[in-house]
């Protein structure tokens, strides 16, 4: 009997093993599947979660897009209809301004002109006076001088820095005088860099000029000169875009040597433009508009005054659409 009982008891203890070891592995069985239960959606969740971020910064990424190209559109518009309305109102200002300087009742038929006049218009020299870089602190005294001699002149402008001289450039156009173009920023290593630099400097200063005065510029002189030697870009390039403009550019076949950092003085300016006289029929003059250029301002009376006194009749003109062309770049 109690051998029978051990057995028993082995038996049971088995028994309890084996279920232990069934329970233990059920246990580890349903934790597993707990975990993947959980662990499964938490992973694709989170990777929904990212998906959908992507999709939506791509979505925003898009929408500001679509925003930009929309306002590019919209300006590219905007500009090319501003252009237009600018080129109309410039060509009516222009129309107004010819019937009002050679009214079409008194235009003088060609075949009416003396042969003597005619011959006297041939021989009369031409002088423009040109003044690059301003406006600054001399342009209005420069004004003045002018406007004492009943004298015309040609200031090639810029525009950079210059937001206080409004009154200083309607004035130039209001007594009469040629409103030409010198570069926006004047900063050569900008502007001749590309041929897109030259453009949206040359966009930015006939549009400033056009809100300052009224008038779309026709005229332009490249800093430096069009025989430069700084740009990076052919300048027949830029000669071809402001050709495409209906821009005409001008060069100088006259200096007055007041380019130049080292001062020089009046009386120097003076003499070198009337030596250099005698050989150019028609003289373009460069002279310069800026802040360290009290000489320049010094010789004009005493220059203006010694050309008017020359024996071969003398003009001293605003460049027009008739002034015979100087262009360095030609030449080359």
């Amino acid at each position: 009997m109690e051998q029978n009982g051990e057995i028993q008891k082995n038996q049971d203890y088995s028994m309890t093993l084996e279920r232990r070891k069934r329970i233990d592995c059920l246990k580890k069985i349903i934790v597993r599947a707990i975990v993947c239960m959980i662990l499964f959606p938490t992973v694709g969740c989170i990777f929904l979660g990212v998906r959908l971020y992507q999709k939506d910064r791509f979505a925003k990424s898009m929408t500001e897009r679509i925003s930009f190209l929309e306002k590019a559109l919209q300006k590219s518009v905007e500009e090319t209809d501003r252009l237009e309305a600018l080129l109309e109102a410039e060509e009516e200002a222009l129309a107004e301004q010819a019937e009002e300087i050679i009214p079409e009742e008194e235009e003088i038929p060609e075949e009416e002109i003396p042969e003597e006049d005619a011959a006297v218009e041939n021989e009369s020299r031409k002088v423009y006076l040109t003044f690059d870089d301003g406006p600054s602190i001399y342009t209005e005294e420069l004004l003045d001088i002018l406007a004492q001699y009943d004298v015309k002149a040609t200031f090639f402008v810029t525009g950079k820095g210059k937001e206080g001289y409004g009154d200083t450039y309607r004035r130039i156009v209001e007594e009469g005088h040629t409103l030409g173009m010198h570069s926006y920023s004047h900063e050569y290593s900008n502007i001749y860099e590309s041929l897109e630099n030259f453009e949206q400097d040359f966009g930015e200063l006939q549009n400033f000029l056009y809100n300052e005065t009224g008038i779309i510029s026709r005229y332009y002189r490249f800093p430096g000169g069009s025989s430069n030697q700084v740009s990076s870009v052919d300048i027949h390039e830029m000669t071809d875009y402001l050709d495409a403009m209906d821009i005409t550019y001008f060069d100088w076949n006259i200096s007055a040597g007041d380019a130049n950092s080292n001062p020089v003085s009046s009386e120097e300016i003076v003499n070198r433009v009337m030596d250099a006289l005698p050989s150019h029929q028609v003289a373009v003059v460069l002279m310069h508009d800026a802040a360290n250029k009290r000489s320049t301002v010094d010789a004009l009376p005493e220059l203006i005054e010694k050309i008017q006194a020359l024996e071969t009749e003398t003009e001293i003109l605003p460049i027009t659409e008739e002034t015979m062309l100087i262009q360095h770049a030609l030449s080359e």
